[in-house]
C-alpha cells in the first residue's frame, strides 16, 4: 500500500469478465475523511482506448478530489484494444463500478453518491458506462464527469481534418479501428460509441469542459446538448485553443488553474445536489 498525508493507493484484483483485472483503490488519509460517508467515483484513464493505465491518476483532475474533498476513487487497469477490442474495456469497468457497489460500507462511501469520470477515451467510457448501468439497471450512478470525452467513431466537423496537437484526425480513426475491431465501418452500438445513442432520459446529471480547436470539441458539444434535451442538468466549459488533453500538459496557466477551479466547484455542487439511490 502507497500512503502519504493526503491519501493511500491499494492495489487489487477484482473479478471481471473471463479475467481478474487489477484496480487502484485510493482513499483519503483518516484525518481528510469528513465525518459522513463520502462519494465513490469510479475513474477511468485516458490514452485512446489503446494505451495508458490507472496509474495516471496521480496527475490528472480526480486526485484532488481525494486529497481535497474526501473522495475515494475505484481505478479499473481496464484491457486496452491492443489486447481486446471492444466490449472488453466497458466489462471491465463496469466490473469497477459493480465493485464499488457492493464495497460502499467497507470503503465509506455514500451508496447513493456514486460517481463516475475519467479524461478522453476515459471520459467515452464514462459515457458508455452511464448508458450501460442504465440499461441494466443493476447500479445507479449519480454523477458523470466525461471530460473532453472520445464518443464518436463518426467525423464530426472538428475532428475531421484536425491537425491540432496531442490528438488528431489520423490518430483519431486508428483508435477507433482498433477498439471497435470487427465492428468498425459497420452498426456500432452506442455502448461502444456513445454519441450513437437515441435515448439520453434518465442519465445522471453531467459536467464536462473541453477545448475548441480538439478533435473533441463538437462531440463534447453534442453530448451535453443531448442530455438537456433530455431533461438531464448538464453543462460544459469550453476554454479556446486549448488543444486535447491541455490541462494535463499546462498544469500550471492560469486558464488552467481556472479549468481546474471550475470543475472541483462542479463536483462539490454535485456533492450537494445529486443522489441516486440503489434499489438493490
Amino acid at each position: 500500500m502507497k500512503k502519504n498525508k493526503y491519501y493511500t493507493v491499494e492495489k487489487i484484483k477484482i473479478p471481471s469478465t473471463g479475467r481478474d483485472i487489477k484496480v487502484l483503490i485510493v482513499k483519503p488519509v483518516k484525518n481528510a475523511k469528513p465525518k459522513d460517508k463520502t462519494p465513490g467515483i469510479v475513474w477511468l484513464h485516458g490514452g485512446g482506448y489503446a494505451t495508458g493505465m490507472p496509474e495516471m491518476i496521480y496527475f490528472t483532475r480526480a486526485l484532488s478530489l481525494v486529497k481535497k474533498y474526501g473522495a475515494v476513487l475505484v481505478v479499473p487497469d481496464y484491457r486496452l484494444s491492443t489486447e481486446a477490442p471492444y466490449p472488453a474495456a466497458l466489462e471491465d469497468c463496469y466490473s469497477a463500478l459493480k465493485y464499488l457497489k457492493n464495497h460502499t460500507d467497507e470503503l465509506g462511501v455514500n451508496s447513493s453518491q456514486l460517481m463516475v469520470g475519467g479524461e478522453s477515451a476515459g471520459g467515452g467510457l464514462t459515457a458508455a458506462l452511464c448508458i450501460y448501468a442504465r440499461d441494466k439497471k443493476e447500479v445507479n450512478i449519480a454523477f458523470q464527469m466525461p471530460l473532453y470525452p472520445m464518443l464518436d467513431d463518426r467525423d464530426t466537423e472538428s475532428s475531421r481534418d484536425n491537425h491540432a496537437q496531442v490528438w488528431n484526425t489520423k490518430r483519431n480513426h486508428k483508435a477507433w479501428k482498433m477498439y471497435l475491431g470487427e465492428l468498425y465501418g459497420k452498426e456500432v452500438p452506442s455502448y461502444a460509441a456513445p454519441a450513437r445513442e437515441t435515448d439520453y432520459s434518465n442519465l445522471p446529471p453531467a459536467y464536462t469542459f473541453v477545448g475548441d480547436i480538439e478533435p473533441f470539441y463538437c462531440e463534447t458539444l453534442t453530448y451535453i446538448e443531448n442530455l438537456k434535451k433530455a431533461g438531464i442538468e448538464a453543462c460544459v466549459d469550453v476554454y479556446e485553443d486549448w488543444f486535447h488533453a491541455y490541462d494535463l500538459y499546462h498544469p500550471l496557466k492560469k486558464i488552467t488553474k481556472k479549468a481546474i477551479a471550475n470543475f472541483e466547484k462542479e463536483f462539490v455542487h454535485a456533492t450537494k445536489n445529486y443522489f441516486a439511490k440503489q434499489e438493490r
